[in-house]
């Protein structure tokens, strides 16, 4: 008997070490299977099209296809509740921006906190918001504009693409910031925004530059500022809130990419490596530099930078959202 239990506790033990070495083995060759990027918007959006292009060069850098998985509703917060309950593993992964990791969370009555139950993975481009009006405006400047506007209280429209987004904090912001005042209009996009102004039915938008791009660049809207400490690359003759008198009032479209809580030092430097590589590559730099995207230095690329980055965000703006008592639907 004693023989026998010797034996098993030796099986037991060999076992045991046979599944750990096996553990280990599994963690150093991450990833062995398909990773899902969680995209926290529809489908064609400038997040969905940043996260298929990102999704196709880690791909390539990692060894293992990325599926992209859309997760909408409730101001982004459906997504990111869905990424936080996700195994800690590295095969679920987020991308993420403004209104997602920011914005949302300071609205929406949500379980998860977002600088304690997301591990931040690496700061990846951004995009300065832009004002832009219809052709007709009689402003043709940004000092134009807000001299026009504060002439006209009350009186011109700007279009939001729903309450608390970065568009709409962008207005709030652009009116304490400016002493004008002007009424806010919903719309369900920006595309049926950006119509509307080039038909002249609204007067002024704060947009994600991109989204104005083809628009001011074709004469069919006018830009007065960016919201950015430099002029933005893709419309250098539009000059910045500082140049136009307005110090310091800087908002972007930035985008981040993190995993759940407990997900290991070493898959989260193997994910920024692959970052990395992928924003470095000069196809992938073209491709996002043609859709406007200002793309994070190295030096910001990392978990650390990105963590430091969304918590001065997150102190920045919810007391300007919290402040103004916005509602969602």
């Amino acid at each position: 008997m004693r023989r026998l239990a010797a034996a098993a506790a030796f099986a037991a033990m060999f076992i045991g070490l046979f599944v750990a070495g096996s553990g280990v083995a599994c963690a150093d060759e991450y990833p062995s299977r398909p990773i899902t990027l969680i995209v926290p918007f529809p489908a064609g959006g400038p997040t969905d099209t940043l996260a298929r292009l990102l999704g196709e060069a880690i791909h390539q850098s990692l060894g293992q296809p990325v599926v992209i998985e859309n997760v909408t509703g409730a101001g982004a917060t459906i997504g990111v509740a869905h990424a936080v309950e996700s195994a800690a593993d590295g095969y679920t992964i987020l991308i993420g921006n403004w209104t997602s990791n920011v914005g949302s969370a300071a609205m929406f009555p949500v379980k998860y906190d977002l600088l304690k139950d997301l591990v931040p993975i690496s700061l990846l481009t951004a995009t300065p918001l832009i004002m832009v009006g219809k052709n007709a405006l009689p402003a043709k400047t940004g000092q134009e504009l807000i001299a026009w506007l504060k002439a006209n209280p009350g009186k011109a429209s700007a279009a939001t693409v729903g309450a608390g987004s970065a568009a709409h904090v962008c207005e709030l912001y652009f009116e304490q910031q400016t002493g004008t005042r002007f009424q806010v209009v919903p719309y369900r996009g920006g595309a049926p925004a950006m119509q509307d102004i080039m038909a002249g039915q609204i007067d002024l938008m704060c947009a994600e530059a991109s989204q104005t791009l083809a628009y001011v660049r074709g004469g069919q809207m006018k830009a007065f500022a960016v919201m950015a400490k430099q002029r933005w690359p893709a419309l250098p003759d539009v000059p910045t809130m500082d140049e136009i008198g307005v110090p310091g009032m800087y908002i972007s479209f930035w985008h981040g990419l993190w995993a759940p809580k407990g997900t290991s030092p070493e898959i989260i430097a193997k994910l920024d490596k692959a970052v990395m590589q992928t924003l470095a590559d000069p196809a992938v730099r073209k491709r996002l530099t043609g859709l406007g995207a200002v793309i994070s230095p190295p030096s910001d690329q990392n978990p650390a930078a990105l963590a430091a980055f969304q918590k001065a965000e997150i102190a920045k703006w919810w007391p300007i959202i919290k402040g103004a008592n916005i509602k969602v639907n």
